[in-house]
């Protein structure tokens, strides 16, 4: 398993603020899906301690009313540094086998108004969920979750072959 870890070029102005993906083998018929891993839960203290005016951007449609408190969840959905390493100890032990790559980078600051948390996009025939804090091995303190589009994905198998 290849990992790529990139370091910000300046120090970010709060902890959490690193995005990870995964690209798994093969999944649900798919080749190399890319996975974004998240935090689905976040601790309200803590978005409250933070200076929203400096880390919320402009919004990515003017014309088009934004959520704020959406905009801040992105942010509440990265990971910290320690949150990083043992979520890349984890796959390390239990996918290492079935992740061709991890990547992880600094979170773009500030975060566009509008942009939609991971958590909310919905769910259907080729977006969805890995539940990691479900399966019966997990043993991170947080729960973790990874979101994907099959349909960005080639299929195993294609119709062409023959």
């Amino acid at each position: 398993m290849e990992i790529n870890l990139h370091s910000p070029e300046t120090e970010p102005p709060v902890e959490r603020a690193h995005f990870i993906t995964i690209t798994i083998n093969s999944f649900k018929g798919r080749r190399d899906v890319e996975v974004h891993l998240f935090r689905p839960d976040y601790d309200k203290a803590e978005m409250a301690s933070y200076d929203w005016n400096k880390l919320l951007g402009d919004p990515i449609h003017p014309q088009v009313p934004a959520d704020p408190e959406f905009s801040k969840r992105v942010l509440m959905e990265a990971f910290t540094a320690d949150e990083r390493d043992q979520v890349i100890d984890y796959i390390k032990e239990h996918y290492a086998d079935r992740v061709s790559v991890l990547n992880s980078g600094p979170v773009d600051l500030p975060v566009p108004l509008g942009l939609p948390p991971l958590s909310e996009l919905p769910e259907g025939k080729t977006i969805g969920f890995i539940r990691f804090d479900q399966i019966p091995h997990y043993s991170l303190p947080f729960k973790l979750r990874g979101m994907y589009d099959l349909a960005q994905h080639e299929p195993l198998v294609t119709g062409d072959e023959g």
